[in-house]
């Protein structure tokens, strides 16, 4: 059992939960919790820690696994919640490409600019896997996917939404283009989302929390549409209009009243 933060492998946990660049160079991210871990793929799933006490209540979770064993204190340092439940998992990154997500047929798309808040970006995946999305698609100035906060509240919805991160979004949308995907502009200058059809490829542009999409970002999408509002709120907040965006997509797609 390891009962020090001093060990080599607690070490380099540490540096996985603080640090995206960490993550990047090792390929590796933290899972924790018993609902998200039993989650995870088994073919990417590289290392499990679990508590002792944890580890005898749940046996049958851990049946054909190598498990090493951390003291309770030890579990608490390496845990991203204040009340750890007791096991921790090393998952290797998930793998897809661009070409993944705009090669399939009448895709429905987010694509996010600039969002740096992790529960929103979390909240956003889950919402989209129940919306029935076919992928996410970020700038690199997003906050990472694999930072420990977004992956938690993402409730497993990591595991089974394609994503990737670009370099230059303009390239994507005329990309999108190219391929008949019709890009939408979430600004409070466009028209009523409801009012539009997104029975074909789809792509929603989503903005920053604070400042929204870039004018030139804007500017490049084919189409400019907003949710309507009352009394003094002028927007919503990013999860909150993507949900809004993708169930209302969903509803035209299956035509459900």
């Amino acid at each position: 059992m390891i009962t020090t933060i001093q060990n080599k492998q607690i070490k380099q946990i540490m540096k996985l939960k603080k640090n995206a660049r960490e993550r990047r160079k090792q390929q590796l991210f933290l899972v924790e919790g018993i609902r998200m871990f039993t989650e995870i793929p088994e073919q990417y799933l590289y290392k499990v820690y679990a508590s002792e006490d944890f580890y005898k209540e749940h046996q049958a979770v851990f049946e054909g696994m190598e498990v090493e064993l951390v003291s309770d204190q030890v579990m608490k340092e390496i845990s991203d919640t204040m009340t750890p439940q007791g096991v921790l998992a090393l998952v290797r990154m998930l793998e897809y490409s661009l070409e993944d997500l705009l090669q399939q047929e009448n895709p429905l798309l987010l694509v996010l600019e600039n969002l740096q808040d992790p529960g929103n970006l979390g909240t956003i995946l889950r919402t989209g896997e129940g919306a029935g999305i076919n992928g996410i698609i970020m700038s690199r100035e997003t906050v990472d996917i694999y930072n420990p906060k977004v992956t938690r509240s993402t409730m497993g919805s990591i595991f089974r939404v394609p994503f990737v991160y670009v370099d230059d979004l303009f390239e994507v949308i005329k990309m999108m283009k190219d391929r008949n995907i019709t890009t939408y502009a979430a600004h409070l200058n466009g028209t009523d989302y409801t009012r539009e059809s997104y029975t074909s490829g789809t792509a929603f542009l989503i903005g920053n929390e604070g400042n929204g999409l870039t004018d030139e970002l804007t500017d490049n999408a084919q189409k400019k549409i907003k949710i309507p509002m009352c009394g003094r709120v002028e927007s919503l907040n990013a999860a909150m209009a993507s949900g809004l965006l993708v169930y209302e997509a969903r509803r035209q797609r299956q035509g459900v009243d």
